[in-house]
């Protein structure tokens, strides 16, 4: 069911929804948070679809804030709703023109589900400064932006570190959460000390950088970054005594996982796309202080000048080196360059 409203109110938007639910036959609201979704015209096609599927798992309220014309002398609210038709949720895409544009939580408050958690989601590159001091952000609970949707990934990525406030986080994250998994399994198992790493990734990519700061606080050791023509990360080497522990992932799909003395093993390593990532993150609400601690290691090492080196991708596309490590400071220490996992 679509219903559009033009020239609207709250009220209006509200009383619409009641009367669509009833005559679906459903009075009861049986949604288990509301997810606002903060961007333009041109990304909010992607954007709703992601969520239209997250809401399979995560029944919720969307509300898609979208900016139009905020120049003009009048204020005006357009609202499209959509019902039934692809999820068990409900959809309203909030069309703000004029003055309104710039009060966009005056609008949404009221349409907030009841006694339900709020997530608030940037999904394109327009990432506020400080997400939980922005007016839809002092709004949720849980706020979800992607540094490796932005103009500037890695100067956006360390903005948002210096700016952490319980229940902030990065799609940047998100994406290692299949390889953090993978290296936690192969160094459960016996293995020599480890002295030393890299991490491998395309040019510019946050995720990469998030990666290995987070194995060189968790390993209080120097972590390097290396370059490939990608995609996403494509190695994590890490050095002992006895040979290198090795994960090898050149085509975005599957990787080899190579450890001394033991065969090689192929997993499925998959990019994930957008839907899977929003979806793992409407699963929990706590403060993730993990991503917090990576975050603040990556935005550390930025600001004493040791992510900002210009590297050179090796002719095959392999992981070349990229002449800089960071150095351990009392657990280690590492930092800057790109994403996309």
């Amino acid at each position: 069911m679509n219903i559009d409203l033009a020239d609207t109110t709250t009220r209006r938007i509200q009383d619409a929804l009641t009367q669509a639910r009833h005559l679906m036959g459903g009075p009861a609201v049986g949604m288990v948070l509301t997810l606002i979704i903060v961007t333009d015209e041109s990304a909010q096609y992607d954007a709703v679809r992601a969520a239209t599927e997250a809401s399979r798992e995560h029944p919720c309220r969307v509300l898609t804030v979208i900016s139009r014309d905020a120049r003009g002398s009048s204020s005006r609210l357009d609202a499209e709703i959509r019902m039934g038709e692809t999820g068990p949720g409900e959809t309203v895409l909030l069309r703000m023109y004029g003055p309104l544009a710039e009060h966009a939580d005056s609008v949404v408050t009221p349409l907030l589900m009841p006694d339900t958690p709020v997530v608030t989601w940037w999904p394109g590159g327009k990432v506020p400064k400080a997400p939980s001091r922005d007016p839809l952000g002092r709004l949720a609970q849980r706020r979800v932006t992607d540094s490796y949707a932005a103009r500037d990934r890695l100067g956006t990525l360390a903005r948002l570190a210096d700016a952490y406030a319980p229940g902030d986080t990065d799609f940047t994250w998100t994406r290692l959460t299949s390889w953090r998994s993978l290296l936690a399994a192969a160094l459960d198992q016996d293995h020599d000390e480890i002295t030393s790493g890299e991490v491998t990734a395309e040019p510019d990519s946050p995720s990469a950088e998030l990666l290995a700061a987070w194995l060189s606080v968790r390993l209080g050791v120097p972590v390097s970054r290396g370059t490939s023509n990608g995609p996403g990360i494509t190695g994590v080497r890490l050095v002992t005594g006895k040979g290198d522990i090795e994960i090898c992932r050149p085509d975005g799909r599957v990787a080899t996982l190579c450890r001394p003395g033991q065969p090689d093993r192929q997993v499925a390593l998959m990019r994930r796309p957008m839907p899977e990532l929003l979806a793992e993150e409407l699963r929990r609400l706590d403060p993730d202080e993990v991503y917090q601690e990576a975050a603040a290691r990556f935005a550390k090492d930025l600001a004493a000048g040791k992510g900002r080196e210009e590297f050179v991708a090796a002719p095959d596309g392999g992981g070349a080196a990229s002449g800089r490590s960071a150095e351990p400071a009392g657990g280690a220490a590492r930092a800057p360059k790109p994403e996309a996992t």
